[in-house]
């Protein structure tokens, strides 16, 4: 109970406090839309830019942690995927965006900060690398899958070519580049950049957690409850427990393995929905499974750190 108050309840408090503001309209939809554009362009690219640009890239860049994390989550794609086909005979293009939903964990506000919170700032390397490579991995998988399975594409060039653009307008895409620039060629940074850097930085989490909170105001609990339940199944037990049987064969150290599972653990981003959004497919579901899967991360997540805690970890 005391991991519950201590570590998961001020994370979601902070979203909380966030879905109320916007709720007594104490702050509008443009407002809390600024706060994310803020703590999304500039807060986060800060945070992740000084993260990967001071990462051990030789001790922390590990391809089984990696490829722990991302075999549950590609497997979560495919369940999610397969499922809304098979199980709830959605549409191809439906059943993308849906597997999207449970490829795309909530790897920066949950997923960081939970894990700052358990286990300290320093625990967190793990995180910046599985982090480094989330966006361009699941919209990779996700823009191919949805050209595939639309069938409307000019080819595989031009689908190429919508990935590359995708990934060189994402500000935090550009930052991690920026960030493994610098550690590659060992370019020096002023004591002075790197305290402003770092200050602003240090506003990303609970910035980014507040407005949150605002965004998932305005979606409401609707779409099919049934396949939203599925969903929320297989992003919050399905892939963090592959990450845990995968991550246990490798032998992850310590660090690397709490950083993998409270990742895989966390609730679909909200990236899942602007995904949707962005194909006009799927986006009731995929909003509601936003909201309903973060509302049941707070014990979903207390029960793996919990499991964690009892497994030695």
């Amino acid at each position: 109970m005391s991991t519950l108050i201590d570590i998961v309840l001020p994370v979601f408090l902070v979203i909380g406090f966030g879905y109320l503001v916007r709720l007594r309209q104490m702050l509008d939809d443009g407002a809390i839309d600024g706060l994310m554009r803020f703590s999304q362009s500039v807060a986060i690219p800060c945070l992740l830019f000084l993260a990967i640009a001071q990462l051990d890239l030789s001790a922390e860049f590990d391809l089984t942690l990696l490829g722990s994390f991302y075999t549950g989550a590609i497997s979560g794609f495919l369940a999610g995927l397969l499922g809304a086909r098979l199980l709830f005979g959605r549409p191809w293009p439906d059943a993308v965006a849906f597997g999207f939903v449970t490829l795309f964990s909530n790897s920066l506000l949950l997923g960081l900060a939970i894990t700052e919170r358990a286990f300290g700032p320093n625990a967190l390397a793990g995180n910046y690398a599985i982090i480094s490579i989330h966006a361009p991995i699941c919209y990779g998988i996700g823009i191919t899958a949805m050209e595939i399975a639309r069938a409307q594409g000019a080819g595989p060039l031009d689908t190429i070519r919508q990935i590359v653009r995708a990934m060189t307008r994402n500000m935090l895409v550009l930052a991690i580049a920026a960030g493994f620039v610098v550690n590659l060629l060992h370019v020096p940074m002023p004591r002075v950049l790197v305290d402003a850097v770092s200050l602003i930085g240090r506003a990303a989490l609970p910035t980014a957690l507040f407005a949150l909170g605002g965004v998932l105001y305005r979606y409401r609990p609707e779409g099919d409850l049934r396949i939203v339940g599925y969903l929320c199944l297989v992003s919050l037990v399905l892939h963090p427990a592959i990450t845990w049987v995968l991550g246990r064969a490798f032998h992850l150290d310590v660090d690397q393995f709490r950083s993998a599972i409270v990742t895989a653990a966390s609730a679909p981003g909200i990236n899942a929905y602007i995904f949707a959004n962005l194909y006009g497919v799927g986006k009731r579901v995929a909003a509601t499974t936003v909201l309903v899967a973060t509302g049941l991360s707070v014990l979903t997540v207390w029960a793996w750190l919990a499991l964690l805690a009892a497994s030695g970890f």
